[in-house]
C-alpha cells in the first residue's frame, strides 16, 4: 500500500521530475522541480491556493514517483518527453502534431542529392527551410532533378560506378546516370551549384525558362505539357517566397501570440526567415483551467520545440516568461547557437505581435462553435449515456463484434473509445480458434475470455501500455440480451465488475435502444447520445468486416464447403448464391440440391450426405 504522507517524508531536495498516478496507474500529471521535496509536497498541502484543477487533480492520486536529475535543465528535458510520451490527462496539451520539410542538398557526398527532409542533422548537408507547403516541396525537388538531371538513387558514388545498369531516370533525361560514368564529378558538381543558388532564392532564370517552354506548348497545341509547366512554375513561385537557408545572415525568429477561453487555446506562430513573413500556422491547446498567458506559452514551447527540426536565433512574445531564461538554455542547446526570447515595446515588431494576436483571436472565434460542438459529439454524449445507464465516470468504452459468411471461419473485433472519441491504437483483432461455424454467441465468449485473461496477465506482471490492461468503464456489445448475458458470464467467471450493455438495432438493422440491467431502454433519435452509439456499433461492426474481408482476400479463411468431397469452386460458389445461408444448405434434399445448373446426382448426395451423415 503506498502511503502518501510517509512517501513525502522521502522526497529529496533535488532537482527532477515527478509523475502522479491515478487508482488505475495511469500517469495524470508530470511536472519538474528544482527541489523535488518543496514542489510535490505543496500539492498535498491544505493551506495553498492550488487552484479548482489541481484541486481536482489531487484527489484522484494514488501514488507518485520521482526521477533525480543533475540540474534543472535535465528535468526539463525529461518532462517534456514524459508529458510527450504519456499525454497526462492534467497537463497542458499541444493538440496539434505537426512538422514542416526541408529541402535537404547532401553537398558532403562527391555526387550530391536533393530531398526531402523532416528533421535537420549535424551530417554537413545544406538544408533549405522549413516551409509550410509540403506539396510545393515535392514538385520543386522534382523539378530540379528535371532540370538538372540529379540522381535520386542511393548507389555509393563513385564506388559504385558502372556497377548495373542505369535507371529509368536515365532513359527519360532526368538524370545524367554519374552511376555509370556519364558525367564527370566536376560537371555534376556545377549542377549542383546551380541548385544551391536556385535554393538560395536565384530562380528567376528558372522561371522565365518555365514560361517559355508553356508559351512554346501552348503554340504547338500541347496543352498538357502546358498545363504542367505552368503548374511547376507556380510551386516554384511558391517555394521561392519561404527560401532560407539556415547558416546565411538575416532575422529568423519565431513571432507567438494566444489567444484563450475557458479550457481552449490558441497559438498563433508567425515564420519569419530571412527578413521575411514566410508563413503562419496556429496550435490548439487543452488546458486544465488555471493557467496564466505566461504558463502557457511557457507550455507551448515546451511541447512544439521539442519536436520541431528548426529552431530559430529568436522568439519573440508579447510578455516576459518567469522561466525564459532555462527556456534559452534549453533551446539554445538543441539549436547548437543562441537563441534568445524578446518582448518589443514599439515599432514594427510589436505590431507584428499585435497581429499575430489578432490571428489567434479570430482563429479562436472562429473554431469556438465548433469545438463546442465537437464537444457535444463527444464529452457530452458520454455524458448522456451516463444519464440513461445511471453510471457515472465512463471514460473508456469497449464494444465487440463477430463476422462469419456463411459458415467462413468467424473473427472478432474489438473497438475502444475515450471521452466520446475513437482510440484506434487500441482496437485488436481476434481470429476465433475454439468455435466451427456461424455460433456468434460462443465465438463472443471465446473473445472476450482472451481478451480480459489477457489484461489481468499484464496487469499482474505490471505491463502498463499494452491495451489489454486497460479494462473499460463499459462494456457494449452488438446485440441484446443474448450478447449481454455472454458478456456477464465471462466477467463473472473473472471476477470481474464492469457494466454491460447491448446495443439493440431494430428489424432492418437500425439502432434501436440500449439493453441494461435486464431491460431496454430507449433513446431519442436525435440525442447526441444515440449518435455515438450508433458510430461506436457501426465501427465495431466496420473493423470486423474489414478484418474478415482482409484474411479472405489472403486465402486464411476456409469455408467448411471446402471440406465436401467433389465440390470444387464451381459448385461452392453455385451453393453460395442459390442458398441464403449454410443452414438452407444443410436443410435441402438432394432433389433441391441436383436442380443447381453445375450439380449433378453425384455431387447434389454428396453435399446432403456432407451434412447428413
Amino acid at each position: 500500500m503506498f502511503d502518501i504522507q510517509e512517501e513525502l517524508k522521502k522526497l529529496p531536495a533535488k532537482p527532477g521530475v515527478y509523475l502522479m498516478h491515478d487508482e488505475k496507474d495511469e500517469i495524470i500529471y508530470v511536472g519538474k522541480a528544482v527541489s523535488l521535496k518543496n514542489r510535490v509536497r505543496q500539492y498535498f498541502q491544505s493551506s495553498r491556493n492550488k487552484g479548482p484543477k489541481i484541486e481536482q487533480m489531487v484527489t484522484h492520486i494514488a501514488r507518485f514517483e520521482y526521477i533525480i536529475t543533475d540540474s534543472e535543465l535535465e528535468a526539463l528535458v525529461l518532462e517534456c518527453n514524459l508529458i510527450k510520451e504519456h499525454r497526462p490527462k492534467y497537463n497542458t496539451m499541444l493538440m496539434d502534431d505537426k512538422s514542416y520539410p526541408f529541402i535537404k542538398v547532401t553537398v558532403h557526398e562527391p555526387f550530391p542529392r536533393v530531398m526531402l527532409a523532416r528533421q535537420m542533422h549535424k551530417d554537413k548537408a545544406k538544408y533549405f527551410g522549413p516551409y509550410t507547403s509540403a506539396g510545393a516541396v515535392k514538385d520543386t525537388i522534382e523539378l530540379i532533378r528535371k532540370l538538372y538531371k540529379i540522381r535520386s538513387c542511393n548507389r555509393r558514388l563513385p564506388k559504385d560506378i558502372g556497377v548495373g545498369r542505369p535507371c529509368l531516370n536515365y532513359h527519360i533525361h532526368q538524370c545524367n546516370a554519374p552511376c555509370q560514368g556519364y558525367i564527370s564529378q566536376g560537371d555534376y558538381e556545377k549542377s549542383i551549384s546551380q541548385v544551391v543558388r536556385f535554393l538560395n532564392g536565384d530562380y528567376e532564370p528558372i522561371v522565365r525558362e518555365l514560361e517559355q517552354k508553356m508559351l512554346e506548348a501552348s503554340e504547338t497545341l500541347e496543352f498538357e505539357k502546358a498545363v504542367e509547366y505552368r503548374d511547376l512554375m507556380e510551386s516554384v513561385k511558391k517555394i521561392a517566397q519561404k527560401q532560407k537557408i539556415t547558416d546565411t545572415a538575416g532575422e529568423e525568429r519565431d513571432i507567438l501570440a494566444m489567444a484563450s477561453e475557458n479550457e481552449d487555446a490558441v497559438v498563433q506562430v508567425f515564420f519569419v526567415r530571412g527578413g521575411r513573413l514566410i508563413g503562419r500556422d496556429h496550435f490548439y491547446l487543452k488546458l486544465t483551467g488555471d493557467e496564466t498567458a505566461e504558463d502557457i506559452f511557457s507550455n507551448f514551447i515546451r511541447q512544439f520545440y521539442s519536436g520541431t527540426p528548426y529552431i530559430p536565433s529568436e522568439l519573440m512574445l508579447p510578455s516576459e516568461l518567469p522561466d525564459a531564461a532555462l527556456l534559452e538554455e534549453w533551446l539554445s542547446g538543441k539549436r547548437g547557437r543562441r537563441v534568445r526570447f524578446r518582448v518589443p515595446k514599439k515599432g514594427t515588431k510589436e505590431k507584428l505581435v499585435e497581429l499575430a494576436t489578432k490571428n489567434a483571436e479570430l482563429v479562436l472565434s472562429r473554431d469556438k462553435e465548433r469545438l463546442k460542438r465537437e464537444e457535444g459529439r463527444t464529452i457530452g454524449a458520454v455524458k448522456e449515456l451516463e444519464t440513461l445507464l445511471g453510471l457515472t465516470g465512463i471514460v473508456r468504452m469497449e464494444a465487440y463484434d463477430i463476422s462469419n459468411i456463411s459458415g467462413y471461419a468467424s473473427v472478432g473485433s474489438m473497438v475502444v473509445y475515450e471521452k466520446g472519441k475513437p482510440k484506434r491504437n487500441d482496437y485488436r483483432k481476434f481470429r476465433i480458434k475454439s468455435v466451427q461455424g456461424p455460433d456468434d454467441y460462443a465465438s463472443m465468449e471465446e473473445v472476450l475470455t482472451r481478451r480480459f485473461e489477457h489484461g489481468k496477465r499484464e496487469q499482474e506482471e505490471g505491463k502498463v501500455k499494452d491495451s489489454f490492461t486497460r479494462f473499460p468503464d463499459l462494456l457494449m456489445m452488438d446485440g441484446g440480451r443474448g450478447q449481454v448475458n455472454i458478456a456477464l458470464e465471462v466477467l463473472d467467471k473473472l471476477r470481474l465488475n464492469i457494466p454491460v450493455c447491448g446495443m439493440v438495432k431494430d428489424d432492418n438493422h437500425r439502432t434501436r435502444g440500449l439493453y441494461f440491467n435486464n431491460k431496454e431502454i430507449p433513446i431519442e433519435r436525435n440525442s447526441e447520445g444515440f449518435q455515438l452509439i450508433t458510430r461506436i456499433q457501426d465501427e465495431a461492426h466496420r473493423f470486423a468486416i474489414e478484418y474478415h474481408r482482409k484474411l479472405r482476400s489472403q486465402g486464411q479463411v476456409r469455408s467448411i464447403l471446402d471440406d465436401i468431397p467433389g465440390i470444387g469452386p464451381a459448385r461452392r460458389k453455385e451453393l453460395m448464391r442459390s442458398f441464403a445461408s449454410l443452414e438452407e444448405i444443410r436443410q435441402a434434399d438432394i432433389k433441391e440440391l441436383k436442380a443447381l445448373p453445375t450439380m449433378n446426382e453425384a455431387s447434389a448426395e454428396a453435399v446432403y450426405k456432407f451434412f447428413h451423415p
